[in-house]
Order: C-alpha cells, then sequence, then structure tokens
C-alpha cells in the first residue's frame, strides 16, 4: 500500500524547471542532421513553425506585460 501511494504522488516543479525552453529550444537550436531529409518544402515548413512560435510567445509575454503593467 505505502509504494503504491508514492509512486501516485505528483511531482512538483521548480520555477526554473517550469520556465525551460526543453523541446521548443531544441527545435530552434538544433543542429543539422544528414541522415534527415532536406528539400525544399520541408525547410519551408520549418521556417514557418519557428516563425509562429516566435510570434506566439511575443504574444504571450505581451499579454503578460499588459497584466502587470
Amino acid at each position: 500500500m505505502e509504494k503504491q501511494s508514492t509512486t501516485n504522488q505528483k511531482k512538483k516543479l521548480s520555477i526554473r524547471e517550469f520556465f525551460t525552453l526543453g523541446e521548443v529550444g531544441g527545435y530552434f537550436f538544433r543542429k543539422n542532421d544528414p541522415s534527415r531529409p532536406s528539400n525544399f518544402n520541408i525547410r519551408m515548413m520549418h521556417g514557418i513553425n519557428k516563425i509562429s512560435i516566435a510570434i506566439f510567445l511575443i504574444g504571450v509575454l505581451y499579454l503578460i506585460i499588459k497584466r502587470f503593467i
């Protein structure tokens, strides 16, 4: 019974862990992989995805700043 209750407890995240970029940062700053296919369409898709993620994050920052100022 004791073992089961410890596995069901949620892990609390620290503020530093909450604001880590994780996969988003890896998406922006990854190195080119020669085994990954690359053509014009895929490069444009990833470029548009990066732009949309950046605009979204800027919008969230704007809303947070607007809320507290």
